[in-house]
């Protein structure tokens, strides 16, 4: 009966959406032809093109939703003689929830756990079911918090939940697809009004759903159970977050990638490494961060309605969860080959695969500067010695400018005054601190730039390397694995008095200041960030779509005809900005000197090159773009460039 209601709730307004919308459509239809027979030519052809307009929206959304494929399954499937335990489980605790097991069990690249069902006639007939188990959650969760997880899910198929899913989730693609396609318009304004009501009652039906789901959580694994895995849930995402973020991505963005075992086997090193910032982590309030339009309860109010649902006390089984499935890093490893882009990277194991990319990213930073330093000396490649030399004539201050920074700070200390002191010595941090490690992040003063090219040298020179532990930043380390610290070098390096010093140091270090330098003579846009997206913008004359970043503008030759968005989305979720930067046209913000506006919307500017040359861009009027403030954001950054030039000194 519940299933039936809110089946039937979900086709009333979905239906009520289109009778609004054919409503809308006949009356400007009768419009037209009133306005027709009273000659009121003009007014009735503007009936007439809204009633087209909103004839066409509905019909193409229709269209587009009845055409729509359903997503591939993903995930490597566990079959039950492949995890008996985990089956056994599972089949106990459907039972619990007087609900159907699932059909298939899939583990999957995420911190999730989520189930599914192919259901028929709008939802009132169940089909086959799947049970989707992320392999990192089940890395940080123990068997008692995971058999909460499985019951919060199965409490989905108890409840019917599930074969509701593919009802709302066509039901809300029709709507949009519709109030798109008659934006702009107000009838588009209109259908916009009961889309948001639609959504909203879909939003609540949902998180009441999720409230529901957790009824059989408590009941199943207990109240104290289910609230530790609800915020365990939530600690495991923030660990995986920066799993990702930190030690793979830049990793990828370079050309490496973990060796299969590696890629989950380096996330539970990082777990046991970090348990005391996980348990601090732990310890916080949950997230009380909540909006009508969220289809979850936050983790404070589900935390909350556990408190006031009835308790059952089980005995805990503490074991880790991985533990059932047998084989579970051999799984893990075929998750992370199906679900992966591995392409031709090359495969390393950790540790050295931080090592590799800390070493390539950090070179990256410090070709940056030595470009600089070339652009500034007015040679085609940079040295060590070259950033040494302007220091030394005195243009520091310039050098500083050209990388957006301070310069450098008045010396002080003993190793701006003491030529024999140990300007490259063992570091009395151990977390990364004063090795150069907080560079990429922190620098702000010439200083900070020193720092870099200086642990770049010590690394060509082969008397330090990156080291990257699951603890701290990355911290460079001498030959015997301690830790060094760049700094008093580099306070030496910045000051024209102590630059000879400087010197001096690096020959005793066995640095050849004249080879150590520059290896790449372009900027490249790995770990740069994407902010807008322009289509069918002339650059130079020829029709480009120009990706916007926050360090320069990647231009994709475009044809004259076809959708631009289109083109625009797919470029976006085809490869990374790093990739679509070495494939087409990039134009780094570093290398620009100045920008001449003449326009903002559409955009009409002049961008002027370090080394000679120009960029023009010129706008259309209703360009297409990734999203409604693209143009003002490329304006914005076009104009940022003018600003930042204006500051820069003249150079003699």
């Amino acid at each position: 009966m519940v299933t039936t209601l809110r089946a039937a709730l979900s086709l009333v307004m979905l239906a009520g959406f289109y009778v609004v919308a054919v409503g809308l459509a006949v009356l400007l239809g009768w419009l037209s032809v009133l306005a027709f027979s009273t000659d009121h030519v003009r007014g009735a052809g503007y009936l007439a093109i809204f009633a087209l307009v909103l004839a066409f929206g509905i019909v193409s959304a229709l269209w587009k939703v009845a055409r729509a494929k359903a997503a591939p399954l993903h995930g490597v499937e566990v079959p039950p003689r492949s995890a008996p335990e985990l089956w056994t489980v599972v089949r106990e605790l459907a039972a619990a929830a007087h609900t159907r097991a699932p059909d298939e069990i899939r583990l999957v690249p995420e911190v999730n756990a989520a189930v599914s069902e192919e259901a028929r006639l709008l939802g009132l007939v169940g089909g086959r079911r799947r049970m989707y188990l992320g392999v990192p959650l089940m890395q940080g969760l123990d068997v008692a918090m995971l058999r909460s997880v499985l019951a919060h899910e199965l409490g989905h198929y108890s409840r019917n939940h599930t074969r509701l899913g593919p009802l709302a989730y066509r039901g809300r693609a029709v709507v949009m697809a519709t109030v798109q396609a008659t934006a702009g318009s107000v009838v588009g304004w209109l259908l916009m009004g009961y889309a948001w009501l639609y959504m909203l009652v879909s939003a609540a039906v949902s998180r009441r759903q999720e409230l529901e789901a957790d009824e059989i959580s408590v009941a199943v694994a207990g109240r104290a159970v289910a609230q530790q895995a609800l915020r365990e849930v939530e600690v495991v995402s923030a660990a995986w977050a920066h799993y990702t973020g930190v030690y793979v991505a830049p990793a990828f963005e370079v050309g490496l990638a973990p060796a299969a075992p590696a890629f989950f086997g380096g996330f539970d090193a990082l777990l046991g490494a970090r348990a005391d910032e996980l348990a601090d982590l732990r310890r916080r309030d949950p997230d009380a961060t909540q909006s009508r339009w969220d289809s979850h309860p936050s983790h404070a109010a589900r935390v909350a309605a556990m408190d006031r649902m009835p308790d059952a006390h089980r005995a805990r089984d503490t074991r880790r969860a991985t533990l059932l499935v047998p084989g579970f890093p051999d799984a893990a490893a075929m998750v992370a080959e199906g679900a992966l882009r591995f392409e031709g990277r090359t495969r390393l194991d950790w540790p050295a695969l931080g090592t590799a990319a800390t070493t390539r990213n950090r070179q990256r930073l410090a070709d940056g500067v030595y470009r600089a330093a070339a652009r500034l000396a007015g040679l085609p490649r940079a040295t060590l010695a070259t950033v040494l030399g302007l220091v030394a004539q005195g243009r520091g201050p310039e050098l500083a400018l050209e990388l957006g920074l301070a310069p450098a700070p008045a010396p002080a200390g003993p190793a701006a005054q003491d030529p024999g002191g140990r300007p490259l010595a063992p570091s009395a941090a151990g977390d990364g601190a004063g090795t150069g490690a907080d560079a990429e992040h922190d620098a702000s003063t010439l200083v900070d730039a020193l720092q870099v090219v200086v642990c770049s040298a010590a690394v060509q020179a082969g008397i330090a390397r990156w080291e990257q532990p699951w603890v701290g930043g990355p911290r460079l380390v001498d030959a015997a694995g301690e830790p060094i610290d760049p700094q008093p070098l580099a306070v030496l390096a910045a000051d024209p008095r102590t630059v000879a010093d400087a010197r001096r140091h690096l020959v005793a270090l066995r640095v050849d200041a004249d080879r150590a330098g520059q290896e790449s003579a372009q900027a490249d846009a790995l770990g740069a960030s994407l902010l807008a997206g322009v289509a069918s913008v002339s650059v130079d004359g020829a029709r480009h779509d120009v990706l916007v970043l926050d360090e320069g503008l990647v231009l994709v030759p475009a044809p004259r005809r076809g959708s631009g968005r289109k083109r625009l989305v797919a470029l976006v979720e085809g490869a990374s900005v790093g990739e679509l930067a070495a494939r087409y046209r990039y134009l780094p913000f570093e290398e620009v000197a100045t920008a001449k506006v003449r326009g903002k919307v559409p955009l009409r500017a002049t961008l002027v090159l370090k080394r000679g040359g120009t960029v023009r861009l010129k706008g259309r009027y209703g360009a297409d773009k990734l999203a409604d403030n693209s143009e003002a954001v490329l304006a914005t950054m076009v104009l940022s460039l003018r600003r930042t030039a204006a500051r820069t000194p003249a150079r003699a």
